[in-house]
């Protein structure tokens, strides 16, 4: 026997496994627990326990926790590029062995507020559980992403309920949340007169609910910022130049909701539907069923 054998060699250590692996590459990516928590569709609590498992492994700390936001250890940066090859290694090894049930092509169609939120992590998992299937996405507004289904250059597509013009009895309701008054937290534009909004276009539902609602109250206002897109309402909220009516789960800090306190009307809900091509592909089918099951996983995490 050789007596100068390691130590280390003389016992089994620990395999590091896939699935904790990639929830520590998802929290370094996005420098929060509870964003990529939402990304693999765990609660916050069970990738923290995940994370903790694997720092007791170890024996060392992965990440700082900061106010904001987290980062790498020096340990945590030199396991990150291990991790990354195992993920990579790992895939193109049942890459070798199991061939893909499903291939094809997708094209999915979403406006920027929708596409944001849930899709990059439903496209993350899809890709996994997929990886024969390729998934192309547009993004758009509500109309035209009708128009291209109907054109035949999409095969499904996410809508927002309540455009003009738009025919709503189309699709499959998916996801309902309230549509709230939003500001920058601790702003003054929600106490000038008249009320100074942020809107989208002139066909969107949130600028016609709002403008419908505060009518009806009698409140006095200005359109002080437009735009085609929500994430402009959001830099104009955050600037505090003005208030906009956005969905409940889209506010994030510094923004917060306002209605409760500042005496603002109501403004009834915000819906998305999924509508599909008449194409009827099965990878478009397997793809509608996941973005179905990652909204109902949004709204109960809601």
């Amino acid at each position: 026997m050789n007596q100068l054998a390691s130590p280390i060699a003389s016992r089994t250590l620990p395999l590091l496994e896939s699935d904790v692996l990639r929830t520590f590459v998802v929290i370094a990516d996005t420098g929060s627990f509870t964003r990529a928590a939402a990304q693999i569709f765990r609660t916050t609590s069970a990738v923290s326990m995940q994370i903790k498992r694997l720092e007791e492994t170890l024996g060392q700390p992965l990440f700082v926790r900061e106010a904001r936001r987290v980062r790498l250890t020096e340990a945590g940066e030199t396991l990150l590029g291990y991790a990354r090859r195992l993920l990579r290694l790992n895939e193109e090894a049942m890459a070798q062995f199991i061939a893909p049930s499903l291939r094809g092509r997708v094209r999915l169609g979403t406006p920027g507020d929708i596409g944001g939120r849930v899709l990059p992590g439903l496209l993350a998992l899809f890709a996994h559980s997929h990886p024969g299937v390729e998934v192309d996405v547009s993004a758009g507004r509500s109309m035209e992403m009708l128009a291209r289904l109907d054109a035949g250059e999409l095969d499904l597509a996410l809508v927002t309920v309540g455009n003009a013009g738009q025919d709503d009895s189309r699709g499959q309701t998916i996801h309902s949340e309230p549509l709230v008054w939003a500001g920058r937290a601790g702003g003054v534009a929600v106490e000038r007169t008249p009320l100074p909004l942020a809107l989208t276009s002139a066909d969107c539902p949130w600028r016609r609910q709002a403008l419908d609602a505060l009518d009806r109250a009698g409140r006095s206002y200005r359109i002080a910022y437009s735009s085609e897109q929500y994430a402009g309402q959001e830099a104009a909220m955050i600037a505090d130049l003005a208030i906009a009516p956005f969905p409940l789960g889209l506010i994030k800090p510094p923004l917060r909701r306002l209605d409760p306190e500042h005496d603002l009307p109501t403004l009834g809900d915000y819906q998305v539907k999924l509508v599909l091509g008449t194409g009827g592909s099965a990878p478009a089918s397997v793809l509608a069923e996941h973005v179905v099951a990652a909204f109902r996983r949004e709204q109960g995490r809601g």
